[in-house]
């Protein structure tokens, strides 16, 4: 029989970096694994002050590439389709890193969903500042009459997909709602557990989904979420009789994932 891997358990704001190695090495020592509490969820509002002047930065590198295009600024020494690009991947750069830390913070601080026009316009404002981040610019951009087609063309597609990136890295794909989140910590009251790139919490770190996982970080269920794990696994759910709180799959799909193992045994 295989030895099973021993998991190691860290911090979310343990600023020591532990290799597997060593980790085993001390767990071995101590007779137990190591074992910290994950960071405080802190407070989102400086994360939206950072949103917003990364934005403020982008829309007005924007206006620089305006003003670039319509010969009000030139650096002699470059071509005018890399002063272009030039300032569009800046925009873009600004963009993507207003857009992360306005999630986090929607992560902390959630909207209700009791409205979902403005649940969808708070959880992508990032989309928003993307698309006014790019869309004018390409728009003066192909109604100009003065910069050569070659020009014209390479600058343009650079310009789209610069918003096309932007746009996708700034959606958010699993948002969550203050009441998501209210339920699943008023239903889960003891620490939950993530893995480095997974993208659910679980309330156990024996779970089957977490086999593979070798580090491990737990908490609370707010920290899980603040740090972007706003789903509790099916397994775990189905597991414990957890009902009410979000999942990343429907228990149907677990029941028969589940009768499909006990039936190829």
């Amino acid at each position: 029989m295989a030895e099973k891997k021993e998991k190691k358990i860290v911090s979310a704001d343990s600023g020591e970096k532990i290799s597997n190695k060593e980790a085993a090495r001390k767990s071995a020592e101590k007779g137990t694994r190591v074992t910290q509490e994950a960071a405080p969820v802190g407070n989102s509002t400086g994360l939206r002050i950072g949103a917003v002047l990364c934005w403020l930065g982008a829309f007005a590198l924007e206006i620089v590439a305006v003003l670039i295009l319509n010969g009000n600024i030139s650096w002699t020494f470059l071509p005018l389709l890399y002063q272009l690009i030039i300032a569009l991947v800046l925009d873009l750069a600004l963009v993507i890193v207003g857009a992360q830390l306005w999630k986090k913070a929607n992560k902390i601080s959630p909207a209700s969903e009791k409205n979902p026009v403005k649940f969808w316009l708070w959880n992508n404002m990032g989309v928003i500042a993307c698309v006014i981040a790019f869309v004018p610019f390409i728009i003066l951009l192909l109604n100009n009459k003065e910069v050569d087609k070659k020009t014209k063309t390479i600058a343009t597609v650079v310009a789209i997909i610069a918003l096309l990136i932007g746009g996708v890295a700034s959606y958010d794909w699993n948002p969550v709602s203050i009441e998501q989140k209210d339920a699943a910590m008023q239903t889960i009251s003891g620490n939950v557990y993530w893995a480095p790139f997974g993208k659910v919490y679980h309330t156990s770190e024996d779970c089957q989904a977490l086999n593979q996982s070798e580090t491990l970080t737990y908490g609370t269920v707010e920290q899980a979420i603040a740090a972007g794990r706003t789903r509790l696994c099916a397994f775990c759910a189905k597991r414990d009789n957890i009902s009410g709180v979000v999942t990343d799959k429907p228990v149907e799909e677990i029941v028969e994932e589940i009768v499909d193992v006990d039936d190829a045994a």
